[in-house]
């Protein structure tokens, strides 16, 4: 495409060079751009892009969007914007053709649930002959077609790329892990959402938002940027009742309100949840009918994500019926309340719960349906909201019989640092006595639940979930899994006893 044509929709801007030249590629990485393509030049927190165009040039840029005016070879077409950031939605929507306008996009925010209920989504629109691709925090796929993310939700060109893929490979839905990040730096601006829904708001990411009416306001934007006209394309505004921001959300969006919930009457609500070891049973009343379901997921926060999912897929005209096949067909998703199955006598199950309200969440669950006693294995990740440390701890000593404090990805920190902060309160008040322990490394942490473990116990190992890596200094990334540090322990101790 050429330089002239891509700019033509930015009303502002300053083109000095060819405006001739064709771009194969647009790229805010300097270390990937190729021959032939735009380099755009971000303003971050700690690393300005613009440090980097000269590198971009020598890999082969021929244009860059800049905010700033910098030194670059004659040859070089630079285009002077106010915010490349901006500029870099509206050019990546363009470049690949403004994929969303073909799609039907339905997208997911909320501080947790987000993942289960993409996945949920995915399962029961494909299986309804609406072929559907998925972008989230594990990864971006569409059908047999697959590829590793590395945010919840790329940056803008990445996400229009991915958008451009699902076409490519026939979608008719693409369904998107929204998280406010991405609202914050404007990710997900230009990509024309069809269904937006809310899971809930909860403790996370103070480090970033400052506080938690910062962080509700720009998990509001979602609803905010469904637009507010009632054309050819029905927006719907899908918004978990029980959460006490749910008003809140709603008055942002002008989409047609859908509600769920257990405990607030909701235009989808689930009555007699029964949950057992197995799974989750119980009936759910909706505008279209009430159904008996009988999940293999468990807890209630499953009956949520479960919920939402229904909600969506009913907007999109698959029936009931049809709606209650997936569910109860549905095995989960990598790292969420996945079980560790060695031969073991007691249960073990890795969850990704890295936030307060995950973490209560999980335990509350794991607690029903353990008949021995319950441990606990939680850590805090580094350069992270750092608020949320002891608030973690305590909910770990409470909700357990047993809790270890542990290292998550302990990016530029000093591990003993963190698991000082996250104890701080506990030793401060001299609480729960015996009730705790703290191992840094968590490789040893996980064994050391693991020999403690007894017939009909629970083991949650926290945090990490789906990772296979650690982070520790200097960005290094080293393999860690909990499944298989899990699976390996369990072997090793049938060994032993």
């Amino acid at each position: 495409m050429q330089i002239g044509k891509l700019v033509d929709k930015l009303l502002i801007k300053n083109v000095v060079g060819n405006s001739n030249l064709e771009i194969q590629g647009i790229e805010v990485d300097s270390r990937k751009v190729k021959p032939g393509d735009l380099f755009i030049c971000l303003p971050g927190i700690t690393v300005d892009g613009h440090r980097f165009a000269n590198d971009a040039v020598v890999n082969g840029a021929v244009a860059v969007l800049i905010e700033k005016d910098i030194d670059l070879p004659s040859h070089i077409t630079k285009i002077r914007v106010s915010d490349t950031r901006l500029a870099m939605a509206i050019l990546s929507a363009e470049f690949y053709g403004h994929p969303t306008s073909k799609l039907n996009l339905i997208g997911v925010t909320g501080t947790n649930g987000k993942t289960t209920t993409t996945y949920l989504i995915e399962k029961i629109l494909n299986e309804n002959n609406k072929k559907t691709g998925l972008i989230g925090t594990i990864q971006m796929r569409i059908g047999e077609y697959t590829e590793k993310t590395f945010n919840t939700t790329p940056e803008a060109i990445e996400l229009q790329r991915f958008f451009k893929k699902i076409l490519d490979h026939g979608g008719e839905y693409a369904v998107l892990e929204v998280s406010s990040h991405a609202l914050d730096m404007g990710r997900v601006r230009g990509c024309n959402f069809k269904s937006s829904i809310f899971t809930n708001l909860t403790h996370d990411h103070l480090d970033y938002h400052d506080t938690m009416e910062k962080y509700r306001e720009t998990k509001s934007l979602l609803f905010s940027q469904l637009g507010n006209t009632y054309d050819n394309l029905p927006k719907a505004a899908i918004i978990n009742l029980d959460d006490e921001v749910s008003n809140y959300i709603a008055r942002k969006t002008s989409a047609q309100i859908i509600t769920y919930g257990i405990h607030n009457k909701a235009d989808v609500q689930a009555r007699d949840i029964e949950i057992t070891s197995k799974g989750t049973s119980f009936v759910v009343d909706t505008f279209n009918g009430s159904i008996p379901l009988k999940l293999q997921l468990t807890g209630k926060f499953n009956v949520y994500n479960s919920l939402a999912a229904l909600t969506a897929c009913l907007v999109e005209d698959v029936p009931l019926e049809r709606i209650k096949s997936s569910l109860e067909t549905f095995e989960g998703v990598r790292g969420r309340f996945e079980r560790v199955e060695a031969g073991q006598d007691f249960t073990v199950i890795v969850d990704y719960a890295h936030n307060p309200d995950g973490l209560q969440n999980v335990l509350r669950t794991a607690k029903q349906i353990t008949k021995g006693k319950l441990l606990c294995i939680v850590g805090c990740e580094g350069d992270r909201d750092r608020k949320k440390r002891p608030v973690m701890a305590n909910i770990a000593v409470d909700y357990s019989d047993y809790a270890i404090l542990t290292s998550d990805n302990t990016r530029s920190e000093e591990p003993e640092d963190i698991l000082m902060e996250m104890s701080s309160e506990l030793i401060s008040k001299n609480l729960h006595s015996g009730r705790y322990n703290v191992i840094t490394d968590r490789r040893e942490a996980i064994y050391h639940a693991i020999e403690m473990a007894r017939q009909n116990d629970c083991i949650i190992i926290t945090g990490k979930g789906h990772e296979t890596n650690q982070i520790i200094k200097n960005n290094q990334f080293i393999p860690f899994d909990d499944r298989e540090i899990a699976f390996e322990c369990i072997k090793n101790k049938r060994i032993l006893f």
